[in-house]
């Protein structure tokens, strides 16, 4: 007979921690943040991830023309230390593992979260966090990076090096390969992008002519790991244990990393929020906790921390009790079950162990092939690795389109009764306008009450030590400390590094899988009436730097007959006008899911009746609430699209519908009658 349920069990007294539990969170301002964040803690989350805005992230000032309308959107707006003293106002610095999500400006952030703590009298050695400062994925697929890859490279280094001397038990790094599942990677590309950027990362840290060898295995050790788990929750178990065998693999074969411990693979988790839908968004609560177990049940592959989304996260932003109801789930699992109390379920398993090493083999000989471009920033400026995610997202959306990949309530079984969780006011949280205003009287008042000379000073030595090589974090903290901005920081090594504008993924070469024939024949009806191959304009205006829906529209625009300009991320509205006059557009869609639609969309179409386009139709996508759906539709767009779109021929039809009706508008009823079809 098999052992007994006693013989198997382990002893109460022995049961496991329970992992860090989290919720990602922050928005408008750093009061705001603040009361969430300690109400969060109140309720027995044990950790903070902070989620910062945009101007934050790529190194602006609330009051910077490319901020307008992102103030305090998708994370809290910290543009000084005084913003970063409020946000962790009555909030212990000693006693909190923080988790920033941070990545050009990391050291920026770092440097005043250490100020604060130093004014809190926490010794920073005995401070525990996490900076996410994975700029190369950044390239890929999240689009907040600022300066080319070797420069912000350089900026993790210097990191590293000075955390792994002076915070030693901070994370200064966690490579984060949760965007780029996100952006439609498959479980070996997660696994092998992944890798290949943490072995770009520790061979540039190695090679820096001052440092110290000895030092290695812990700077190997506090390297750490951000992923996604997806709803094929049994493939998930098998990624995150083959994660961790090569992630040991690594550090014994090219490292020579003997210490076990150093070797762990440590991570952190938010579960896929790809897969959230609009549509019966309370099927979202099941998808949640099912992912969730992808990461939680293998106490070998098990994660150290775990945030959760929102049930309701594509139709807005989430309010507390959404946040609440993510957390309970935790909870539930970690104090009310007996998963802590047992050792890995599935060692032993043939089916578990087969599609580990499966994934391992086909990990490795993606490696071989990313070294063969000559590692992970070569293929991010080659454009390779972009294009590969680019042509793994099209085959996913395509799946669904057909068919072939059931989501419950978008392509099957769509016929539900009504959410009473999305009925009533208030279902959705929105950031009220006025907190950028607001933002931008405090910033100028915060500059009319500081020392100007002690500024300059610090400004001056952040530069020289851009310059010279030496490491970036001494006179970042003291600029910190001088009352130094945000946007005058990320001005000032701007001027030393320059900008960047990674390769877009959507090239001649990019594979597609093609597009219906009903949508090719319109768009060829529609190019013969203009006498001219119908032409779109995809931009991207602000800093919303999510280009998977943009990067598929301009790649299945292609396919049906468009003739497609899509310049990747970070455009102003002047420049996506500019260009939608010189390619002569026939329409314009602006992609925006920061939140920040309505103000950027008011000024791209006051700019165009200033160049004297109004007459060329524009539509939107991004995450839209109905109610600002009207509002868009009031200030002249002609059609809007949400994640409930998943039909991207469909759209396809929808964009030549706009044109034509454009140009009967223009010309007048035409005698030819067409069959209307939807505008999903």
């Amino acid at each position: 007979m098999g052992a007994s349920v006693a013989e198997t069990r382990s002893d109460k007294s022995s049961r496991d921690k329970p992992w860090i539990i989290r919720t990602y969170a922050g928005h408008s301002t750093a009061a705001e943040s603040n009361k969430l964040y300690r109400g969060n803690l109140a309720k027995g989350q044990t950790g903070l991830s902070v989620a910062f805005d945009l101007p934050t992230q790529t190194g602006y000032d609330p009051d910077h023309e490319l901020s307008r309308g992102e103030v305090g959107k998708v994370g809290v707006s910290i543009a000084h230390l005084g913003d970063m003293r409020t946000l962790f106002q009555d909030i212990p610095l000693a006693q909190m593992n923080t988790s920033m999500t941070i990545n050009a400006t990391a050291p920026w952030l770092l440097a005043l979260y250490l100020a604060v703590a130093e004014e809190q009298g926490a010794p920073i050695a005995a401070l525990q966090g996490t900076t996410q400062n994975d700029i190369i994925k950044e390239y890929l697929s999240r689009g907040t990076y600022v300066f080319p890859p070797a420069p912000s490279l350089r900026l993790t280094k210097d990191v590293i090096l000075f955390t792994t001397r002076n915070v030693p038990k901070w994370n200064p790094m966690n490579v984060c390969s949760y965007h780029l599942q996100e952006a439609g990677a498959t479980p070996v590309q997660e696994l092998s992008y992944a890798l290949a950027i943490a072995i770009a990362v520790l061979d540039t840290v190695r090679e820096d002519p001052e440092f110290d060898a000895a030092s290695f295995p812990e700077v190997f050790g506090r390297i750490s790991f951000f992923v996604n788990a997806g709803l094929r929750f049994v493939t998930e178990i098998c990624k995150m244990r083959a994660f961790s065998e090569l992630w040991d693999e690594i550090a014994r074969e090219r490292y020579g990393i003997d210490d076990p411990k150093k070797r762990i693979f440590r991570y952190g988790v938010q579960v896929n929020s790809l897969g959230l839908t609009e549509q019966q968004p309370e099927n979202n609560v099941h998808r949640i906790l099912i992912e969730m177990l992808a990461v939680t049940l293998s106490k070998r592959a098990r994660a150290r921390a775990v945030q959760l989304p929102a049930w309701n996260e594509a139709l807005g932003l989430p309010r507390p009790w959404d946040q609440q109801w993510s957390m309970r789930m935790q909870q539930i699992l970690a104090f009310e079950t007996d998963l802590l109390e047992y050792d890995d379920i599935f060692d032993g398993s043939h089916v578990i162990e087969a599609k580990v090493e499966e994934l391992k083999a086909q990990t490795r000989a993606e490696l071989e092939r990313i070294g063969g471009i000559g590692g992970a920033v070569a293929a991010v400026e080659t454009g390779a690795l972009k294009r590969a995610l680019v042509e793994s997202n099209a085959r996913r959306i395509s799946a669904i389109e057909a068919g072939e990949q059931i989501v419950v309530g978008v392509n099957k079984w769509q016929q539900g009764e009504p959410s009473p969780l999305t009925a009533g006011e208030g279902a959705i949280f929105s950031v009220s306008e006025t907190v950028e205003m607001e933002a931008q009287s405090r910033i100028r008042e915060w500059r009319g009450r500081r020392d100007e000379n002690a500024v300059g000073q610090a400004l001056d030595a952040l530069e020289q030590a851009a310059r010279s090589g030496t490491n970036i974090m001494p006179p970042s903290i003291e600029a910190a400390k001088a009352g130094v901005t945000t946007g005058e920081w990320g001005a000032r090594l701007r001027a030393v590094f320059g900008e960047y504008r990674a390769p877009t993924g959507v090239t001649v070469e990019t594979v597609s899988s093609g597009a219906a024939e009903e949508a090719k024949l319109l768009i060829a009806d529609l190019g013969e009436r203009l006498g001219e191959t119908p032409k779109l304009v995809v931009g991207k205006p602000g800093l919303d730097g999510h280009s998977n829906g943009a990067e598929q529209i301009a790649l299945r625009a292609r396919d049906v007959g468009f003739d497609v300009t899509y310049d990747g991320i970070r455009q102003t509205p002047a420049e996506i006008v500019a260009k939608a006059k010189e390619t002569g557009a026939h329409v314009v869609g602006l992609s925006i899911l920061s939140g920040s639609h309505v103000p950027l969309v008011r000024e791209v179409r006051a700019k165009m009746r200033e160049a004297g386009l109004d007459h060329i139709p524009v539509v939107v996508g991004g995450i839209i609430s109905p109610e600002d759906e009207l509002v868009l539709k009031n200030m002249g767009v002609r059609a809007v699209y949400t994640p409930k779109d998943y039909a991207i021929d469909q759209i396809m039809v929808g964009l030549a519908k706009v044109v034509e009706r454009g140009l009967e508008r223009r010309d007048g009823p035409s005698n030819q009658p067409r069959a209307e079809a939807q505008v999903y």
